[in-house]
């Protein structure tokens, strides 16, 4: 379970997250929605305790993050914006890295990241550095790295991006079976069939504030006639 209740943060004169709530419930998958700038990525970053809220609170599984910050960072996997991290290290290094800090058994880290590499194409690549990957590459070696611990809670900020075609099929497949498990699981994406598709519940945000948090039939009957591409742009302003 993730929740966010009344979490306001302003970068100078900038509210860029607005009295936000909303919770993923076990079980879930949510899509997280809206226009470039809308607060997303930083909401993002409040969930998993990267940034500070000016208010408000975040629970992880019964854990406030103010209060008990190292429970609840434990229990998420979280995949940034950005997989342009540790470089210098190669794939297997990066990995065995992320395993040390989640003090995941070796005999168990072994498994899956055998699992994850051979799920997304990673094998050839484990033994060279991670500044010789591609885009695409890098990103495959940060899901594996968020998931190495195996946590029951997923924050992924864009995480398709970059995939080829048979690994963003995998991801959206471990997606729905760790939703299945009874995890939850938050996504952003500007890829708004995908959110369609894949997700239980769509929360749409733009200026920071919550325009919308519901399933699709609860926001088609909102629109009746529109497709969720219109339905977007009409809702913040895109069009």
């Amino acid at each position: 379970m993730l929740e966010i209740s009344g979490v306001t943060k302003t970068f100078n004169d900038l509210k860029a997250v607005d009295d936000l709530s909303f919770k993923v419930n076990d079980g879930e998958i949510v899509g997280f929605v809206g226009p470039n700038g809308a607060g997303k990525t930083t909401t993002m970053k409040i969930l998993t305790g990267i940034l500070k809220p000016d208010c408000g609170t975040v629970n992880v599984n019964g854990f406030d993050m103010a209060k008990s910050p190292l429970e609840a960072k434990e229990i998420i996997g979280y995949i940034a914006d950005s997989p342009d991290m540790f470089l210098r290290l190669k794939g297997i290094e990066f990995l065995n890295f992320i395993a040390d800090i989640y003090k995941v058994p070796t005999d168990v880290r072994r498994e899956r990241i055998e699992t994850f590499a051979t799920r997304f194409g990673l094998i050839d690549a484990l033994d060279l550095p991670m500044q010789s990957y591609s885009h695409g590459m890098r990103q495959k070696a940060m899901v594996a790295a968020a998931l190495v611990h195996n946590p029951p809670v997923w924050i992924l900020d864009e995480p398709l991006i970059g995939l080829d075609p048979k690994s963003a099929y995998e991801l959206k497949n471990m997606m729905r079976e760790h939703a299945a498990k009874g995890n939850c699981v938050l996504f952003s994406t500007h890829v708004l069939e995908v959110a369609e598709k894949l997700c239980d519940k769509i929360i749409i945000i733009n200026h920071g504030k919550d325009i919308f948090y519901g399933t699709m039939d609860e926001l088609s009957a909102k629109y009746p006639g529109l497709d969720f591409e219109q339905i977007f742009l009409e809702m913040t302003g895109e069009k």
